[in-house]
């Protein structure tokens, strides 16, 4: 297999926050549009459901950090391989 640990665990890291990014904005509404007097920001939802989505990224994350490694593994992406690069 061309992927190392360290690939393997930077790969699944960059893919778990690119679907978090993806997923933050799902599911938001808008708090109602009076100012907030709770000290809060006018953006902020009122329940974020932070811990769901989470759990909800870690699964797709695993998907398709799987899809990514199967690729490579298969050899549809291939890596190249620079330690025997040629010096000039």
């Amino acid at each position: 297999m061309p992927l190392g640990p360290f690939t393997l665990v930077a790969t699944f890291l960059t893919v778990w926050w690119i679907v978090l990014f993806a997923i933050l904005p799902l599911g938001m509404s808008d708090q109602v549009k009076d100012p907030p007097t709770d000290g809060t920001q006018w953006g902020a939802p009122k329940n974020p459901n932070l811990k769901k989505k989470f759990i909800t990224t870690t699964w797709v994350s695993i998907i398709v950090w799987l899809v990514i490694v199967a690729f490579v593994w298969v050899g549809w992406t291939p890596i190249p391989d620079i330690t025997h690069a040629n010096a000039l």
